[in-house]
C-alpha cells in the first residue's frame, strides 16, 4: 500500500510564548515493512535552529527551538510511506510460553537483543506489573499454550471484553483502572497488554503509529478525521517481535503506519518541549492517512 500521511499539531497559547525548546517524534522509521520517502516537517514560527537524531530506542527525533515571540505553534510532518506485508511466525514454531520466559534469562533469543528485551521487561513510567494483570493474562496464557497462540488469545480477550471509550480515560489514567473499568482508547489498550505480558515475564514494547481508517459507506471521508493509533509488540525467542493490536482484535498489516517505540507513551510522545511563558493553551490535532493509487502518484510530479 501507498499513503501520502498528513500530520498536523498546533498549539494556541492565551499569552506571548518568548522561547520554546521543543522535540519531536514524528518522523516515521524505515522498516523492512515500510519505507519513507518525501519526507517534511514544516514548523511555524520558522525555529532557529532544528537538529535530528535518533534516540535510545533507534526512533527519529527532531529538536527545534524558537526564539521569537509567538502566540501560536505549528508542526505538520507530511510524508509517503510505502507500507509491506509484515513476516508472521511459522506454523512449525510451537514454543511453549513457560518455556519462553525461561528463554528470557539467556541469549537465545536472537534476532531479539537480549539487552532490549530485558528492558521490555521492566516497569515503565505508564505500565507497573501488578498480580491482578497476570492473574488476568493467565486465562489466555493457558498451561503449555503456545507462545504465539497464547499472545493472540491475549488480544482477542481485550478486544471482546473491553468498550472503546474516549471520555472514560487520560493519558495518566492507570492501568489497573483500566482493568477494572473494561473502558478505554487504544493507548490504555496497548499499555493494559503490555502490563499483562510483563506481569508474565514476558518482554512487550509499544507501538506508536496510523491506521487507515475508512468512512461509513455512502459518506466521503473528512479531512483530518483519521488519528494515531498504538498497539505492541512481542518479543518471540528465535523469530523476532509480533506485533498485535487489541484496539481491533487483529495483527497489523499493510494498512498501518509505524513510527516509533519504546516502553510506553512517555518514550514516543509525538511533541514536547519547554517554553517561557504561554500561559494556558490549547491542542488542536489532525491526521489524514491518505491511499494513493497510481494516478495519484502521476499528478504528484
Amino acid at each position: 500500500m501507498k499513503y501520502q500521511l498528513r500530520h498536523t499539531t498546533r498549539y494556541d497559547y492565551s499569552s506571548d510564548v518568548t522561547l520554546s525548546h521543543n522535540e519531536a517524534r514524528l518522523l516515521p522509521r524505515d522498516l523492512p515493512w515500510q519505507r519513507v520517502s518525501d519526507t517534511s516537517l514544516v514548523i511555524t514560527p520558522q525555529p532557529v535552529r532544528v537538529r535530528e537524531r535518533l534516540d535510545f530506542f533507534g526512533n527519529r527525533v527532531s529538536y527545534f527551538s524558537i526564539q521569537e515571540l509567538h502566540s501560536s505553534l505549528e508542526v505538520t510532518l507530511n510524508s509517503q510511506i510505502t507500507t509491506l506485508p509484515r513476516q508472521l511466525p511459522p506454523a512449525t514454531l510451537d514454543l511453549a510460553w513457560q518455556n519462553c520466559v525461561a528463554q528470557i534469562t539467556t541469549d537465545t533469543l536472537a534476532p531479539v537483543s537480549l539487552a532490549e528485551a530485558r528492558l521490555m521487561m521492566l516497569d515503565s513510567d505508564f505500565v507497573r506489573s501488578h498480580t491482578d494483570l497476570a492473574d488476568y493474562a493467565r486465562q489466555s496464557f493457558r498451561e503449555d499454550c503456545s507462545l504465539v497462540d497464547a499472545i493472540q488469545a491475549l488480544n482477542r480477550q481485550i478486544f471482546e471484553e473491553f468498550t472503546y471509550d474516549p471520555e472514560h480515560t487520560t493519558i495518566a489514567t492507570p492501568v489497573l483502572d483500566v482493568l477494572n473499568s473494561r473502558r478505554g482508547v487504544c493507548q490504555d489498550f496497548a499499555h493494559l497488554a503490555i502490563g499483562c505480558l510483563r506481569s508474565l515475564g514476558l518482554p512487550a514494547r509499544y507501538v506508536s503509529g496510523y491506521m487507515e481508517t475508512l468512512p461509513p459507506p455512502g459518506q466521503t471521508k473528512l479531512q483530518g478525521a483519521d488519528a494515531t493509533h498504538a498497539w505492541l509488540a512481542v518479543a518471540i525467542p528465535g523469530w523476532g517481535w509480533l506485533e498485535i493490536d487489541p484496539t481491533n482484535g487483529t495483527r497489523p498489516d499493510e494498512r498501518y503506519i509505524t513510527l516509533a517505540w519504546g516502553r510506553d507513551f512517555a518514550d514516543v510522545t509525538p511533541l514536547k518541549g519547554v517554553m517561557n511563558g504561554g500561559g494556558k493553551d490549547q491542542l488542536s490535532v489532525a491526521v489524514d492517512v491518505t491511499p494513493l493509487t497510481d494516478e495519484h502518484l502521476l499528478e504528484l510530479f
